[in-house]
């Protein structure tokens, strides 16, 4: 069956909404045709690039009416990088639009009547990113650093990113010289030759500590000395720089082994009042002030006396476990992950808690055994990867009937999935609070409270 457009086709549109990635819809004849960098009320005029069965992509040629959102880019990159999504759109448009995203999610998929509160933002939506993980790549014998188009291994070869701290501006920018002068080659994805494959920097927010992580392909560093001085110059707050090995031929950023080659194993940073040791491969928050806004939503929506036992399913380095532990009586934490176990075990220690407990293992097998270990719990909190909960852990949840769930999720859509199976079990879900957790771009966390009834 032909389609109500063909590719090539140049017509004039209005945008209804926004997809979750941040691209514009229009529909034709019902049909509908995403659009990069419309917004939601704009008329346009397209050019259809492509056509599928039930679904076709155009670009802009022009936009004969703006929405009243519409601003012009303050980054210089854009229109090429596939870091950002929504510059082009205020900060208020943005976050009306991932409260109605949430809303609209939680109505189709979940079917869930819940109230969705108004989207938590920030004061000041830049530079909040606590992490970069930049790929360097060489063109023309020309050392280049960045981050990706979208969709693509192509670097965009830039000097500063409005979203991340200037420490990691400075070594994107200053590396790429110290490296074409030391003659230090970077990483050749297709031939799987040269040294170095990314550069990951971290901060600790409060505590200003900076780490700078070299990731490279062979276990020899050419000039190591001369990087790790260039590295100290360039940001006097570096207190560890580190190599990560990865041989493979892969996209995975990290491989499996690290070694300190300056300073400290770890920086730290606080969360609130408590004190978390980020390793070269820890997961962490990226925006440690919407970080502090969403666990003190989930630590609201927990509602804890004092005498609670909680646990905290996919607990990672035990971080949303430890603002539970100010209040609870006990926190049990388990993570498929063993080193980010260690890690929790190692920030209760750091903050002196002594009503923790962490081990390591599948959330589906451990919970339940240590329900019939007699160690059960009056709330659950559950913070999945995008993918959402196990199966088999949402089972376990509606087997066990803890009285309250908190469900921190990065990903609307299955936690619209989750919580309509959490409610056929017996759940209600009360109400759904977006946090901003990522300004500009198209991502939206948000936690949920439900209760058994």
């Amino acid at each position: 069956m032909s389609t109500p457009v063909q590719k090539n086709d140049r017509l004039t549109v209005t945008i209804e909404d926004l997809t979750h990635d941040g691209n514009g819809v229009a529909k034709v004849d019902g049909y509908p045709l995403f659009i990069q960098g419309a917004l939601p009320d704009e008329t346009a005029e397209v050019h259809v690039l492509k056509t599928l069965k039930n679904y076709g992509f155009a670009k802009v040629i022009n936009i004969v009416t703006p929405s009243p959102d519409r601003v012009e880019a303050p980054c210089a990159y854009f229109a090429q990088c596939g870091g950002c999504q929504l510059q082009h759109m205020t900060y208020e448009g943005q976050l009306k639009w991932k409260q109605k995203m949430v809303e609209n999610v939680m109505r189709r998929i979940g079917k869930i009547d819940a109230p969705v509160h108004a989207t938590k933002g920030m004061q000041d939506p830049w530079r909040y990113r606590n992490k970069a993980q930049i790929p360097f790549a060489e063109q023309d014998g020309r050392i280049m650093a960045g981050f990706y188009k979208t969709k693509s291994h192509h670097i965009v070869d830039m000097d500063r990113c409005l979203i991340q701290n200037t420490e990691s501006d400075a070594i994107m920018r200053e590396l790429k010289l110290t490296l074409q002068q030391l003659g230090v080659r970077p990483y050749n994805e297709e031939k799987h030759k040269g040294v170095l494959r990314h550069v990951v920097i971290r901060k600790g927010n409060a505590t200003d500590e900076v780490m700078v992580v070299l990731v490279t392909r062979t276990h020899a560093l050419p000039e190591k000395e001369a990087v790790i001085e260039a590295i100290k110059e360039m940001v006097p707050n570096t207190v560890s720089i580190v190599q990560n090995v990865n041989s493979k031929k892969t996209n995975v950023i990290f491989g499996d082994e690290t070694f300190v080659l300056y300073g400290k194993e770890a920086i730290v940073d606080t969360i609130g009042d408590v004190k978390f040791e980020i390793s070269a491969r820890s997961f962490y928050q990226v925006n440690p002030t919407q970080t502090e806004v969403l666990y003190k939503q989930a630590l609201d929506y927990a509602q804890l006396q004092g005498g609670e036992r909680v646990i905290d399913a996919y607990c990672g380095i035990g971080t949303i476990s430890l603002f539970l532990a100010q209040t609870a009586a006990h926190v049990s934490g388990v993570e498929i992950v063993p080193q980010a176990i260690e890690d929790a075990k190692r920030n209760a220690e750091l903050n002196g808690f002594t009503n923790t407990y962490f081990e390591a293992g599948p959330a589906e097998e451990v919970i339940p055994r240590w329900y019939k270990e007699g160690k059960g719990a009056d709330v659950l909190v559950v913070d999945p990867p995008r993918k959402g909960c196990d199966e088999a852990l949402l089972t376990t949840i509606l087997t066990q009937q803890p009285k309250r769930v908190v469900y921190v999720s990065c990903n609307p859509a299955t936690l619209a999935r989750d919580l309509r199976i959490l409610e056929d079990g017996g759940y209600k879900t009360k109400e759904v609070q977006p946090v901003d957790m990522f300004p500009h771009t198209a991502h939206c966390e948000a936690v949920a409270w439900l209760e058994l009834v």
